[in-house]
């Protein structure tokens, strides 16, 4: 969110300090790099894996306080964005830029998203497999002691 909210900033002070908004174009990139980014986050915490639930569970009134604020405030920012690009551009530009951020997001999903996804998929995983080997082991050493008290081995 900080990312989002310097580049608005930044954005916003060119602009006040007479720059044209194509001056603005690298920071308008960033802001929305970082919306989208915020976007898949927000995924994320809609469906954490199971660990992550257990351990890391902030209250449900906290976590939705959160998640309202951030999305609040990020749709504020686009709004006033959208006003100075359809000022500068006009509709069909605004149009074009839209278009053009759906298609970066579509790549942007199919390659960063997507190996991120995986890669933690794995990480948990690999976390609850060795959860369940080691809570087997614990099953089979308690077997094990019963069956060797029972022989008498014990």
């Amino acid at each position: 969110m900080s990312v989002a909210v310097n580049a608005f900033g930044t954005i916003k002070r060119m602009v006040s300090a007479g720059k044209e908004v194509e001056d603005t174009l690298s920071q308008i990139g960033r802001f929305y790099g970082a919306v989208s980014d915020l976007s898949e986050h927000r995924r994320r915490a809609d469906n954490p894996p199971l660990f992550k639930k257990i351990i890391a569970a902030k209250s449900v009134n906290e976590e939705a306080m959160e998640t309202y604020a951030r999305t609040k405030r990020t749709q504020h920012m686009e709004r006033e964005l959208r006003t100075l690009l359809m000022m500068q551009f006009g509709k069909d530009g605004y149009q074009e830029l839209v278009d053009l951020r759906r298609s970066i997001a579509a790549q942007r999903e199919k390659t960063i998203y997507l190996q991120d996804r995986k890669r933690k998929a794995l990480f948990w995983n690999s976390i609850q497999i060795t959860g369940i080997a080691v809570l087997g082991y614990a099953v089979y050493f308690v077997f094990a002691l019963i069956l060797g008290a029972m022989n008498g081995n014990g």
